[in-house]
This record gives C-alpha cells, structure tokens and sequence, in this order.
C-alpha cells in the first residue's frame, strides 16, 4: 500500500480533482436550468429532462477543453524538460497521457449519451406541446412566438415533426453529426482494431475535425430558451404562474397595449442562451492547430538515409540524420513515408544514442504499413525512399538515470528504447569523466525465436567488452529469455552446455528458456539494494506490465527509507 501512494498518490489527486470538477459542473448548471424561475416555463414543456441536458453539456464542455491536451507532444516533451527539477511523482503524470485521453473519450461518449437522449425526450415534449390546445399551459406556451424569435416551442406549426429539429435546425444537424463522429472514433479506438487494422483507426480518428468543427456551431440555433430578464421583472414570477389563463393582451379602443392593470399577468418573452461552448474548446483547438504546425514544419525538414540493415525477424533498421536533430535516450519519433501512404503517421522508439551523430530506429514488420515499408526498402536499395520525420518526444524512458538502479524490460522489438540507453551507456563509460547516478542496471529481454537476438547481440558483446575494460563488469546484469523453441535448439544447448559462451546469442550470459519468474527476479533485487529507488520501465504487452506493477507494490517496503520500485512504462 505505502509504493502504491509513493506511485500514484498525484495521478489520485489529478483523477478526484478531475472527477470533482464533473460532478460541480453537472450539479450547478442541473440546478439552474431545473430550479431557476427564468426557465420555469421551459420546464413547463420539457420537464426534468431540461436540466439533464444542460447538465451533460457543462461536463462535455469542460472533458471537450481538455482532450486535446494529453496528444500535444510538444506540449509534454516541453513540460518533461522543465519538470527535471520536479518530484519524481509529478513527472510521471506526463506518461499517463494517453490513458487519461481515452478517460476524456469514454466521459465525453457517456455525457453524450446522456444529452442526446435527454434531447429526444425534449424533442418530443416540444411535439406533444405543439399538438396541445390553447387550453393547456403547454399549448399556451407553444403558441407564444413571433418572425423575431419570441418564442419557446421550436415547432412552431401542428404541421412539424419532430424530424424538423433533428434535421432542418442546426442544432439537430451538427448533434447527428457530432454523434456519428464519435461513434466512429471511440467504436475504431479499440485494442482490436488499433493492432489489427491500424489505418482504420487513423483515419476515423482524424473525425475530430468534423467533431470540433460541429461542436463550435452546435449552439449558434439558441433552442434551449428561457424568460428575458424584462419579462421576469414584469410579470411577478410568483404570483403569475398559476394565471396563464389571463395571459392576453389587452387593447384598448385606441389600439394600444394596457399595461396599467396589475392584476393581470400579460405573456412571457423569450430568448436563447448565447452559444458557450466556443469559449471552453476554442482555446485548446488553438493550441492544437499550432502543435500541427510545429510538427508540419519539421516534418517538411530534408532527412537523409544514410544506411539500411536488414534484421532477421523481418526488422528493418534505418539510419538517417537530420539537421538540428537532437535527442535523448528512450525517445521516439514519428516517420512518414510518401511511398507508401501520403498521410500516415507512425510512432518508432530511437535506437541511437545522444551521443552518435546520426539517429536510427528499427521497424518489424507487423502490418500494412510497415510491410509495405520493408518492400520499398528492399525495391529502392540503392536510392532509398524519401522519409519525413516528427520529433523527437519524450517518454518515461528519460527517466532511467534518474534512479539508484533500473530495471529494463523489454518483450520483442520493445526492446528499442533500451538500445539506446544501452548504447548510451557505452559511451558514457568512454568518457571517464562521466559519472551516472545510476549504480547498477538490470536488463531481461523476452523473444519469441532465436533471430530476433541477432541485431541486439553485437551492441551486448560490445557493453560486455566496455564494462571489462573499464573494470565495470558489475554494472550491467542482463538476462536473456527465449520463450519458443524446438527441439534442435533445446539439443544444441545442452551439447555446448559447457562452452563459456552461450549457443544462441554467443554473449557469455547463457539463454535462458522459458519466462521470467518475476517474483524471483524482484526479490533478488530487494535483497541486493535494500536502500535504493529502483526505476521499473517496460516496453513490452499490456498483460506484462500489470504482473511487473504487482511485483512494485509487492516488494516495495512501507519504509520509505528502504527498497522503492516505481513502474514506468512506454505509451505511444
């Protein structure tokens, strides 16, 4: 319980100060619009179902200003740059970007929900009042209204539908359109669809567009309408609700308007709320529209593909440079390629290191695009296909020399942003004067087939080398776990079980055959540095992450001064 605080105690803060703000937001505009007189009327036709309505709105307001933030990646690498001096607790907060994105989208679809059927209960309220006789209170109200938009019935002929509103207003219009777009962006949003049909989800996800662009006029129409001031001071509000009846204009014999007798109740005005929303979204679309263009720009910026390797396991390793191009370790970047798809994005984890003058990631092939990608590659050898790259941006893997000792986990190609750091590692134990918080690393790669430890192994025999030479040898214990394998390889193992290098990556830490036994490895740790912060990060399958965030709070000591582990994971 006490790592659980020490992990998450602001991400708590953030989510119940988020939460309260919802439920302020909900409670005070359902008491205005259900208990305020100047809507007395309006509630005389729509019921309660006003107030829920107006009540959603606020909150999608207020989810509708804040959505757009958590994917401003400028935004966050500025925010983790300057948050260096910051605790350790309040950093971590930028890594849960993307969670806290898809919290927004699931609040902002229930709200919508909770709106739009809390309209068609209102849209039909406002056909039954318009059907009502004059000897109805509903009837008397429906019928009030002239060319200038005194009115509080939006059907303003027994001859309407209630399909008028949903599709001749622009309220109803841009409400049906906005639905839709959601629909479409929180249905392609799922695990599935994102892994399997990835270009689905983007380009349905680009929808926000159509999205903001809807909510931004959505309440240009002014239906939800009460009393104006003018008329509440007039008509008494207490004393003349239960008189509608005597709601006549009295003429005169002169034709004129007798507003002298004071007993009588004459007929309400109305008026439509002014539009609000533009003033919640228009500043966090502005903000937006300025992300795309710094990202525009730089990705309109001359790459150069220096070098191609092709990997066993279909992985493709590009090394490019770029003018001004500067980076930190565990960082990734976005890369296009025209060749393939003129519009999409793809984020990849840098393998570089700060330190080389060029940067470079590897790419599996693992769907359309990067299929289509590795065949370009393979086509254009000798000239290589034009790129354009976004970035770079931070993640949590920034972090890793920030902590007495670091755990590094990485499960197939989400072992790229440890190659960095790795690599980084390697020159910083070249450069003598250099001296790294860190004290020791642990390392665990977990691979599904022996190819996948080709392209890895060279950059281990070269740490191993480093760390001997340097008489560091101690600094870095890695373990390497094959999870599939046959017969053949189980055989040659055991044949070369005595040689002192290991049969399948040839490094001198043997492979091991099977999964971590994390319980094992995390006690291990605890036991060997029984007063430090260990930094968790994994790159690596959802399921990992939660047995590696179970061991944190496992074996983390209620004793602030003794062993902490603080999970940290990469989120895209």
């Amino acid at each position: 319980m006490g790592n659980w605080i020490a992990n998450h105690w602001f991400s708590a803060v953030v989510l119940i100060t988020w939460l309260a703000l919802n439920i302020f937001l909900f409670t005070y505009n359902f008491m205005i619009f259900q208990y305020q007189n100047k809507y007395a009327y309006t509630r005389v036709i729509l019921g309660s179902a006003l107030a829920w309505a107006r009540g959603s709105a606020a909150c999608l307001n207020f989810n509708c200003l804040l959505i757009l933030l958590p994917v401003c990646r400028n935004l966050l690498s500025f925010l983790r740059g300057t948050c260096t001096c910051c605790r350790r607790s309040v950093r971590k907060q930028l890594d849960h970007n993307l969670t806290f994105h898809k919290i927004l989208g699931y609040t902002i679809a229930l709200m919508t929900a909770v709106h739009t059927i809390a309209h068609l209960f209102n849209i039909e309220r406002f056909y039954d009042g318009a059907q009502s006789s004059n000897n109805t209170l509903e009837g008397v109200l429906s019928s009030i209204g002239n060319g200038d938009g005194d009115w509080v019935n939006p059907i303003r002929s027994k001859h309407e539908t209630q399909s008028s509103i949903c599709f001749t207003t622009i309220a109803g219009v841009t409400g049906v359109v906005i639905t839709l777009a959601l629909i479409l962006m929180i249905t392609s949003s799922t695990e599935f669809i994102r892994r399997c049909y990835f270009e689905v989800f983007w380009y349905t996800h680009h929808l926000f567009i159509i999205f903001f662009a809807g909510l931004l006029i959505h309440g240009v129409g002014r239906l939800v309408r009460g009393q104006t001031s003018e008329s509440l001071d007039s008509n008494r509000y207490e004393d003349c609700h239960n008189k509608y009846t005597t709601w006549i204009k009295t003429k005169g014999k002169d034709g004129n308007d007798d507003d002298d007798d004071d007993d009588k109740c004459f007929m309400p005005s109305f008026e439509g709320n002014a539009p609000m929303t533009w003033k919640w979204i228009l500043a966090p679309i502005i903000l937006y529209v300025l992300e795309r263009f710094l990202r525009f720009y730089r990705s309109q910026q001359r790459v150069v593909v220096i070098k191609t390797v092709s990997h066993p396991s279909k992985v493709l390793e590009i090394q490019m440079q770029r003018r001004g191009f500067k980076m930190e370790v565990g960082q990734y970047i976005f890369i296009n390629c025209p060749s393939v798809s003129q519009l999409e994005w793809h984020p990849f984890t840098l393998t570089s290191a700060p330190e080389e003058d060029m940067f470079s990631v590897h790419i599996r092939s693992a769907g359309d695009w990067t299929d289509n990608l590795f065949k370009v590659f393979q086509e254009k050898a000798d000239n290589p296909p034009r790129l354009a790259v976004d970035g770079p941006f931070g993640t949590a893997s920034e972090d890793v020399f920030q902590y007495e000792v670091s755990m590094l986990v990485g499960a197939g190609i989400g072992v790229t942003p440890f190659a960095s750091i790795l690599k980084s590692i390697w020159y910083k134990f070249q450069n003598e004067d250099h001296r790294l918080k860190t004290q020791k690393i642990y390392f665990y790669w977990i691979c599904r087939e022996t190819g996948a430890f080709a392209w890895f192994a060279d950059l281990l025999r070269s740490l191993e080398q480093e760390m001997i030479t340097s008489g560091k040898d101690g600094f870095l214990n890695y373990r390497l776990f094959l999870t599939s394998w046959d017969s053949n390889i189980a055989g040659h193992a055991i044949i070369n079980f005595d040689v002192p290098t290991d049969a399948v990556t040839g490094l001198k830490q043997k492979t091991s055959y099977g999964r971590p036994i994390w319980e094992n490895e995390f006690s291990k740790v605890a036991e060997a540095h029984p007063r430090s912060t260990v930094g968790v990060f994994l790159c690596g399958p959802q399921a990992l992450g939660k047995t590696l965030q179970q061991c944190c709070h496992q074996y983390s000591s209620m004793d602030p001064r003794k062993v902490q582990f603080y999970f940290n994971k990469e989120n895209f």
